[in-house]
């Protein structure tokens, strides 16, 4: 398991969103609240994707663990953006640990994330792996089930398909052909921010210009509110509507 958040909103700094809130994600990578079964601790690398003006995201993505960068605290205190996707990582046994298997995966103005496991893996998926053109296959990122869903993903939305649309197809197929996965994704391209809720947490807060989206509240403000498992999120800044997956 992992867990993730992603912001819309007036442009803050990376402080203020990873490491000043009580719960914040830093926080959960040594002490998260709701793992849900998937691991105690999110040691196994972290990513940070973040849009300083209308071109693509920034990354920094590091297989150690978010506490243990000497650069990440002093960055993130002197970087400030509008729009923000991040991740802690909990490997699932036996998959990758290196820099590129950190979420967020990204392409063009896409940056993705996947908190959860897909049951069976890899053999519940080979079929939906099969689908994908082969030069997809041979340089994915990483030998994980998060960045094949991510390609399962990224290939809907080469194909034409709406963010909502390609979150939302993605996961109902692969739930469909691995029963039991843990599948809560953020996709976001910096204006718009997708999440699917299926087998995890997911909360969200919401203002007049600001919307933050995450696996746990960062603080104990009356304001989040928990997203109903099988929903489908898709939030901008000031405006939140949730559907169901199916």
């Amino acid at each position: 398991m992992c867990r993730h958040l992603a912001y819309l909103g007036p442009s803050v700094t990376l402080a203020r969103l990873l490491f000043d809130p009580p719960f914040s994600l830093v926080r959960q990578s040594w002490a998260p609240r709701d793992m849900r079964g998937g691991g105690t601790i999110n040691a196994d690398g972290f990513g940070i994707g973040w849009y300083a003006g209308d071109g693509e995201p920034v990354r920094y993505r590091r297989a150690q663990p978010i506490w243990s960068d000497p650069t990440i605290a002093q960055l993130a205190a002197v970087t400030s953006a509008g729009a923000v996707l991040a991740a802690v990582r909990s490997a699932t046994v036996g998959m990758a640990v290196v820099d590129n298997a950190a979420a967020p995966f990204a392409e063009g103005r896409w940056l993705f994330s996947h908190n959860g496991v897909i049951r069976g893996w890899p053999d519940s998926v080979v079929p939906l792996a099969a689908e994908l053109p082969v030069r997809d296959l041979l340089t994915l990122d990483a030998a994980t089930d998060s960045a094949l869903l991510w390609a399962l993903v990224r290939h809907r939305l080469r194909a034409g398909a709406d963010a909502a649309e390609a979150v939302a197809a993605t996961v109902r197929a692969v739930a469909a052909a691995a029963p039991g996965s843990r599948l809560n994704v953020l996709l976001t391209d910096g204006r718009t921010a997708v999440a699917s809720v299926l087998g995890h947490a997911l909360s969200l807060r919401e203002t007049s210009d600001a919307v933050l989206l995450a696996s746990e509240p960062h603080d104990d403000d009356p304001a989040w509110r928990s997203v109903p498992d099988g929903q489908l999120v898709t939030a901008t800044a000031g405006r939140v509507r949730l559907r169901p997956l199916g």
